[in-house]
């Protein structure tokens, strides 16, 4: 069953484009990761899905419903995003209690227990919390609601290492007993690529990648050799190419049956890994080589 329908979906501001177009779809009861660099459009994205924001053009549908100020649609979603805001006057403790009024599948005990282990206090309030003890009640809120459809936007900010471990084994584990739909939107894609079902990657709010985790894993190869070598894989293969020396380069090339076909016995070949994959498939063009190599910055004037 597809819970998110999006087609041509576009999101226009008076200088740009917020999203462009962005034609996608999420499955029920699956973990999709949304990835992308910063202004890329995932919060954007996020927002228009939570029914937050109003899209300019095209189509969106969250289970099956226009989600802007749709009742239905925010009864059945939670968004968590890098702060929440809250009653000031609420303990921390006050928040948990009544959280149940307006999750109808609010789980106290299991909020009590993640509150309890994280050491947080009770008596405290939220706006007195440190940035990664905010994201931890965050994330606290976002699993112990069990929502239909749960909403991430970078849960981790803030955290140290041992808590975002935490965090990843909880998910999993909630996802497991309480499958539901999620979304995550992360920087730490090294950290949560064992989570992920699907990968979303967009860039300046474009699709780039929409694929099944394993595919995303097998896409392309690092191959770094010789240029006069490197000429034989066609230039419509490439998706990076880095420069080792005068004499050498790294390419990027997407994986397919036209690269296992070449002489590629004097190359050395490596998977690439789907962390690597996104920022080699969203740098500007020509990479960070276009600065450093000063020949290649005159050539292109």
């Amino acid at each position: 069953m597809t819970i998110i329908s999006s087609e041509k979906l576009t999101k226009a501001y008076v200088r740009r484009y917020a999203l462009k177009d962005l034609s996608f779809s999420i499955k029920q009861n699956t973990i999709t990761g949304l990835v992308g660099r910063n202004g890329a459009g995932k919060t954007t994205l996020l927002k228009i899905l939570a029914g937050q924001l109003r899209n300019t053009s095209g189509s969106i549908k969250v289970f099956n419903e226009n989600p802007f100020n749709n009742l239905f649609v925010s009864a059945n979603t939670i968004f968590i995003r890098d702060e929440l805001e809250f009653p000031q006057a609420l303990t921390l403790y006050d928040i948990l209690h009544t959280a149940g009024s307006f999750y109808p599948k609010w789980d106290k005990d299991f909020a009590l227990r993640l509150f309890n282990y994280f050491n947080l206090d009770q008596k405290g309030f939220y706006y007195e919390l440190s940035k990664g003890n905010k994201s931890t009640f965050n994330m606290i809120i976002g699993l112990a609601a069990r929502c239909p459809l749960t909403l991430f936007d970078e849960p981790t900010s803030g955290m140290d290492a041992a808590v975002r471990r935490d965090f990843y084994r909880v998910l999993l584990k909630d996802y497991i007993d309480h499958p539901r739909t999620f979304i995550i939107s992360s920087h730490y894609l090294e950290e949560i690529e064992d989570l992920l079902e699907y990968l979303l990657l967009i860039d300046q709010g474009e699709k780039i990648l929409h694929l099944p985790i394993e595919e995303v894993k097998d896409y392309a190869v690092s191959v770094m050799g010789p240029n006069k070598s490197l000429e034989l894989i066609p230039e419509d293969k490439w998706i990076s190419r880095r420069r080792v020396d005068e004499d050498t380069s790294v390419l990027i090339v997407k994986r397919d049956k036209t690269l296992e076909e070449l002489p590629l016995e004097n190359l050395m070949i490596k998977p690439v890994s789907p962390n690597d994959l996104c920022i080699y498939m969203t740098e500007n063009k020509g990479g960070i080589d276009h600065v450093l190599y000063t020949s290649d910055i005159e050539g292109s004037r």
